[in-house]
């Protein structure tokens, strides 16, 4: 691991940059400044929270339409291009006089942030690695657990100091003075994986490069559809609702913040793990345990009785959460190809993105109606099992076709080889 990371450090670390600044984009940063932005613009929960919909479903569309950029553009020309929308998206936040322009900055956070800087680093990774690339996903993943801890303590000491539209002013700051070059630099000189015959970038299942409709028409994503919705709906509703839980139990928000810190460091831990396990035994072997976890985890929020039940909730959450990061980032280019990943993996990005955008809006309806989140946990704990059942059934199929195409076989070869091999 040290000489892989060694020898690659310039793009793992344009990666974990990637993911790490795509917090300033994210629900869980956002909503720190939800109290402050609501009061500002004379906005009630039902308000805020339908503009905040709205907003992340405007950015899937866009990414599903223009996410195919990642193949058409050099990264070290679209990375820096969407840091500097992204910075104006912040300066947005801070300055926004009306409604509406609050909208098209969140729409572009949403876009820049949870979007393209996530789908930009998962692209190169699985485009640049090929024997170790579960080790490389896990690698830049880490960046999303280490803006969770570091980024929101930060915001949260700023806005005491600066206040919240000033802290929003400095984020602007931070995205065009030290994340735009750095990204440039870091991503100006490319890479090619090494090993393979890789002109025109390592082919998929039947020795063949899938364009994204040949993806959509394939029996995997349709199946596979439900599985990639459920970690990005659960996981943004157990952060959103965190508020609404300490109240249902009697609990102190000071009280259940030790939990997400068993959250990121278990994500942490299974995301190396998975990581590793990908590349050993091929990523959809992992598939049937993916939300066993997760769905543990929702289900143990009905019941608990102690606060101690919420770090256990949350950290079953975040293993889910880490092997869902390593594992999707190898099983694409795996499946479908390279050359035209970025275009097949903004499908699945813009899954994600819908999910997340949904997810609060039909879990707070719920809640309007009486029924409260940790009631519907143990709805939702059901159904991840269920799905998990289906996985055994895709991934002993799945695992058939890349025996039969021999790309399991390469790909098992493939790992033997050194650190350079990638």
């Amino acid at each position: 691991m040290f000489h892989f990371v060694k020898y690659n450090a310039r793009w793992l670390g344009a990666g974990f940059l990637l993911t790490f600044a795509s917090g300033f984009g994210q629900t869980w940063f956002i909503s720190l400044f939800a109290g402050f932005i609501k009061q500002e613009h004379a906005l009630t929960d039902g308000q805020w929270g339908s503009l905040y919909t709205v907003a992340t479903l405007a950015s899937a569309a866009l990414l599903f339409w223009r996410g195919s950029l990642a193949d058409s553009i050099p990264l070290y020309k679209l990375a820096p291009s969407i840091t500097l929308g992204f910075a104006v998206a912040a300066l947005g936040m801070a300055l926004s006089p009306w409604v509406w322009m609050l909208g098209l900055s969140l729409f572009a956070l949403r876009f820049c942030g949870q979007g393209m800087f996530s789908h930009i680093a998962m692209t190169a990774m699985g485009r640049w690695f090929e024997a170790r690339r579960g080790q490389a996903v896990a690698i830049t993943n880490l960046g999303h657990p280490t803006g969770e801890v570091m980024l929101a303590l930060t915001a949260v000491l700023a806005i005491g100091l600066l206040g919240w539209q000033t802290t929003w002013l400095v984020v602007s700051g931070i995205l065009i003075v030290i994340v735009l070059p750095s990204l440039y630099w870091l991503l100006h000189e490319g890479r090619t994986a090494q090993g393979k015959r890789v002109q025109n970038g390592t082919p998929g299942l039947g020795g063949r490069h899938w364009t994204r409709q040949d993806a959509a028409r394939h029996w995997l994503l349709p199946a596979l559809l439900p599985v990639l919705l459920t970690p990005g709906f659960i996981g943004t509703v157990i952060f959103f609702h965190q508020v609404h839980v300490a109240d249902v139990k009697g609990w102190t928000l000071l009280a259940m913040a030790p939990g997400y810190t068993v959250y990121a460091g278990l994500s942490v831990a299974f995301g190396f793990l998975s990581g590793w396990a990908s590349d050993r035994f091929g990523a959809q072997k992992l598939l049937p345990f993916l939300l066993v976890p997760m769905g543990l985890g929702i289900a143990v929020v009905g019941p608990a009785d102690h606060v101690g039940m919420w770090y256990l909730a949350l950290g079953l959450i975040g293993i889910t959460q880490g092997i869902n990061s390593a594992l999707l980032g190898v099983l694409f280019p795996l499946v479908y190809g390279t050359a035209h990943l970025g275009s097949i993996r903004s499908m699945a990005t813009t899954i994600m993105v819908v999910s997340t955008a949904i997810g609060p809006g039909v879990t707070g309806l719920l809640i309007d109606k009486g029924i409260t989140f940790p009631a519907q946990g143990l709805t939702m704990g059901a159904w991840c099992l269920c799905l998990s059942v289906g996985c055994v059934v895709i991934a002993r199929r799945l695992t058939r076709e890349l025996s039969e195409t021999g790309a399991e076989t390469d790909f098992a070869l493939k790992t033997n080889q050194g650190p350079r091999s990638n």
